[in-house]
């Protein structure tokens, strides 16, 4: 789960790590005040997305002269201006595809004083199964772009947990960034914040991008980019709380409520699957026979009828999908289980793209008996290979 910069510097800010005064704007008449609570002289207003690249983005209908999503203003009028500019439209970024996000919230937080951009995250590397920082002298700049060009300003290293952080990882981040004198002190102790924080809240990512050095000489956060581990979120209410829903895509969000694992793709093939290896497979057989897949979704190894219904419903829903592969391997799933909750589906949303359904495992025959027995035009696959071919078969035509 994402959060939006403003929730991510507040929630940063209790844990004592240093960032710029702002406030939220939800309405366009609300931009005046909240700008004039600001001491200025300078003003930045930022569209509230959850994507990165507001900056270099662009608002769908753009005029002439606009910047896109994060801008400057020198007086309160123009900070409203600006806010007024942003609210209710659509911003396109390079992470947000060009469909973009529409703009729901304006933070407008006090200008600082630059001399250096740096670049500082934290996150779960997989390969070690441990926290890692990831450092660059090259912030505001995106981190791909850095390591594909110059992959030596790039210092990373985790944290062994039976040991844990020590004032070594500060010093370490410190010397990596070209910190001096009390620079190398405050970095200790923001380290200590953030990681501190990373393990608290569940975080999967922390990143910060610029940490600056403003002219006197201390640290900032100019900008943070946090993400929460979804499975942890039961234990975190407050974090929960924080969610925006506006920003997720409805079929992701509705397959969530379902504790359905799915994720969307662009390509024309449904697919609906138990097991995120046997989905991987599916997906990949798919591709190997000509198309692409339109989702990823396990429906998990305890699925009932009721989730398997709101599973299909949720493929269907889908108006780039042109045909659905249903490959379940029934061990701890029931096969008949899964035809129930797919005949359930058809009869309550309908079938108008084809549908192939491959079988194998507990209650196998009982499952395929349901299926013939439905009275639908439902395609029966032998093996994954053969579900496979019929699908792509059918979707081209």
């Amino acid at each position: 789960m994402n959060i939006h910069e403003y929730q991510a510097k507040q929630l940063l800010k209790s844990y004592g790590c240093p960032v710029s005064n702002g406030r939220i704007v939800l309405k366009a008449d609300e931009a005046k005040s909240a700008a004039s609570e600001l001491d200025g002289p300078l003003w930045v207003v930022k569209a509230q997305i959850h994507a990165g690249g507001r900056g270099k983005g662009k608002f769908k209908e753009a005029e002439a002269g606009e910047k896109g999503g994060v801008r400057l203003a020198k007086s309160v009028e123009e900070a409203e201006t600006l806010a007024k500019q942003m609210l209710g439209r659509t911003l396109v970024t390079h992470q947000t595809g060009p469909a973009g996000k529409q703009v729901n919230r304006i933070y407008i937080e006090d200008g600082s004083d630059i001399s250096r951009e740096l670049y500082l995250a934290l996150l779960v590397d997989r390969q070690t199964s441990r926290i890692s920082f990831v450092v660059s002298t090259e912030g505001g700049m995106d981190i791909e772009e850095v390591a594909a060009k110059t992959p030596e300003k790039i210092v990373s290293f985790s944290v062994d947990p039976a040991t844990g952080l020590s004032d070594f990882h500060g010093r370490r981040v410190a010397f990596a960034l070209g910190l001096e004198g009390a620079q190398v002190k405050q970095c200790v102790q923001l380290v200590k914040n953030l990681y501190r924080a990373f393990v608290e809240k569940d975080m999967e990512m922390l990143e910060i991008n610029p940490l600056i050095v403003m002219t006197d000489g201390n640290l900032k956060v100019l900008d943070a980019k946090l993400g929460f581990d979804n499975n942890a979120l039961y234990r975190q209410p407050d974090i929960l709380a924080l969610r925006d829903e506006t920003e997720e895509d409805p079929k992701e969000l509705a397959a969530s409520k379902f504790d359905l694992n799915y994720i969307a793709l662009d390509g024309e093939i449904g697919c609906m699957v138990n097991g995120a290896g046997l989905a991987m497979a599916t997906m990949d057989i798919i591709k190997l026979y000509g198309a692409e897949p339109a989702n990823f979704l396990d429906v998990g190894g305890g699925a009932t009828k009721e989730k398997v219904t709101e599973a299909f419903k949720i493929i269907t829903s889908d108006p780039n999908v042109k045909g659905i592969l249903v490959n379940i391997f029934g061990g701890i799933m029931r096969c008949d289980i899964i035809a129930e909750g797919v005949i359930a589906a058809v009869k309550d949303v309908g079938l108008k793209v084809p549908l192939v359904v491959r079988l194998e495992g507990t209650n196998v025959e009982k499952g395929k008996e349901i299926i013939q027995n439905s009275g639908l035009n439902v395609i029966a696959g032998d093996n994954l290979a053969d579900a496979a071919q019929k699908i792509v078969k059918a979707v081209k035509g």
